[in-house]
């Protein structure tokens, strides 16, 4: 293994030691994930396609910025010169922001989010843009207008969605640390299927601001990392109030990066865990619950006490979703007109067209079939004599699911279950069933109706397959400190039982962009 391929498959925690103690720079780290990117990213034709844009001259700026502020003594930030990957929904000064989009190719932001600046302002050198499913409408990164991207086990396979773009990035090891945005699950599923660690912070715990929204209600930014302290240490970055952001909680972040070590050292002693009745059995695939069930035995290992926790209303989360979230979507893609900024279509043989025509011709161009779809049920389901029935019905029932949250954490710290109901799918395989791919989210989307916080982490291997399966871990809201202790726990549980991380077994993918 070059001396290249072991830096890139550090962790970030570890690299951010290595510049304390002088063994390395962060121009000598970006260099190695750039080449890393350079040799197994390609294209959506050939290797992971991550990455929709590089900013090598950029990244690396930022990395002799870093490495003369450390020469200089100056104060730093625990992770300035670690280098970072970005989801293409989060505006970006001098950066592409498509969202996945035609409608947006091309398009600069003449801003940045408040994540993306507290990234910058901590010294975060950006690699680049990642993929992602157009305007984070999917589950597998496929429905891209630039490609799709691949699952770094087995590139035949999705990387989940809609951030499928960071967590690929993350498990390929072309960057240590990526944000990644999660409405229904955009985060945990993809960690759940390469093997990486997504979390989900509380509604408003991290800033939305110049994040491109889906539904206003349900989206939130999070961290995209290989091991719980990572993410943690990302979170405490990105994470606090906003006033730019009118979501945002004036609340301070509870100690992350505390909890985790916390949790490292394997005691969970006085803590109820609560299994989910309603988030296992019947769809979930047999590999899946095994590898569910084990990482169950190690919580209790530890000392933790483990009980079953009905949540009735959970049966009817994946519906309430797919009406609550079309609609919110339909009304945030409205502004998507032609007539401001993005891409701007003339209908063919229309010689002085109205607004109107020029308007069907941009989005009948530029948005995709999936986003099509969402914004026709969204728009249907908004309408007169259809309000009370669809969306106002489903905001009832979503009152339902958090008041379940209520009772079962009265009953328990945390609550658990896979986190994705199989492994990674065949790309293709469910492109022309769309009701089959939404049922990929069916553990995930009861946090984002909350607003509760959740981490996914990998639980190892399905017997059937050999593809990663995902322990997901949801708390309290405002208690996110409690989702790094109990997943540092179980991860260091399981890293004993692997002999090192899970993802130490991922193909090495050297050359498969060429």
């Amino acid at each position: 293994m070059s001396d290249a391929t072991q830096t890139t498959r550090r962790t970030a925690a570890d690299l951010a030691a290595a510049l304390a103690a002088g063994e390395t720079t962060s121009v000598a780290l970006t260099q190695a994930h750039l080449d890393r990117i350079a040799e197994v990213d390609g294209s959506a034709d050939a290797g992971v396609h991550a990455f929709l844009h590089v900013d090598a001259e950029g990244a690396l700026a930022a990395a002799v910025a870093s490495d003369e502020r450390r020469a200089a003594g100056a104060p730093l930030h625990a992770l300035d010169g670690v280098p970072v990957a970005v989801k293409d929904v989060l505006a970006t000064t001098g950066l592409p922001t498509t969202c996945g989009s035609k409608i947006l190719e091309g398009w600069i932001p003449p801003y940045d989010a408040t994540v993306v600046r507290r990234l910058k302002d901590a010294g975060l050198p950006i690699l680049g843009k990642t993929n992602m499913d157009e305007f984070a409408m999917g589950s597998s990164t496929e429905h891209s207008a630039y490609g799709p991207t691949r699952n770094p086990w087995d590139l035949e396979r999705i990387p989940g969605g809609s951030g499928g773009g960071s967590a690929a990035a993350v498990a390929a090891f072309e960057a240590p640390l990526a944000l990644g945005t999660d409405t229904g699950g955009s985060i945990r599923q993809p960690g759940a299927v390469t093997g990486t660690v997504g979390v989900k912070p509380t509604y408003g715990g991290v800033s939305r601001y110049g994040l491109v929204a889906m539904a206003n209600s349900l989206d939130q930014v999070g961290p995209v990392t290989r091991t719980v302290l990572d993410a943690a240490l990302l979170h405490e970055l990105i994470g606090g109030h906003d006033p730019l952001d009118s979501t945002s909680v004036d609340q301070p972040v509870p100690g992350l990066v505390e909890a985790a070590r916390q949790g490292a050292t394997g005691d969970l002693s006085g803590l109820r865990v609560g299994v989910i009745t309603e988030l296992q059995g019947e769809g979930y695939q047999a590999g899946v619950l095994a590898r569910f069930h084990e990482s169950l035995e190690l919580l209790t290992a530890a000392g933790a006490e483990v009980v079953e926790v009905s949540c009735p209303s959970f049966v009817h989360a994946l519906a309430t979703y797919y009406l609550v979230m079309p609609c919110e979507a339909s009304s945030n893609l409205a502004k998507f007109d032609a007539m401001r900024y993005g891409l701007r279509v003339l209908p063919e043989g229309v010689d002085a067209p109205s607004a109107e025509q020029v308007m069907r011709a941009t989005r009948d161009a530029g948005f995709g079939d999936e986003v099509k779809r969402r914004i026709i049920l969204g728009t249907y389901a908004l309408s007169s004599g259809y309000y009370d029935a669809y969306y106002g019905t489903a905001q009832r029932v979503r009152t339902l699911i958090s008041r379940d949250f209520e009772a079962a954490f009265g009953r328990v710290d945390v609550l658990v279950s896979p986190t994705a109901p199989t492994t990674a799918f065949k790309l293709g395989e469910k492109l022309d069933d769309p009701l089959a791919m939404y049922l990929n989210d069916l553990a995930t989307i009861p946090a984002n109706l909350a607003g509760v916080p959740g981490i996914s982490l990998p639980s190892g291997l399905a017997d059937e397959d050999g593809l990663p399966a995902g322990f997901q871990v949801l708390a309290p809201a405002m208690a996110d400190d409690r989702l790094y202790r109990v997943g540092a726990a179980l991860e260091a549980a399981l890293h004993d039982r692997w002999g090192g991380p899970l993802l130490d077994k991922v193909p090495a993918l050297e050359g498969v962009a060429r």
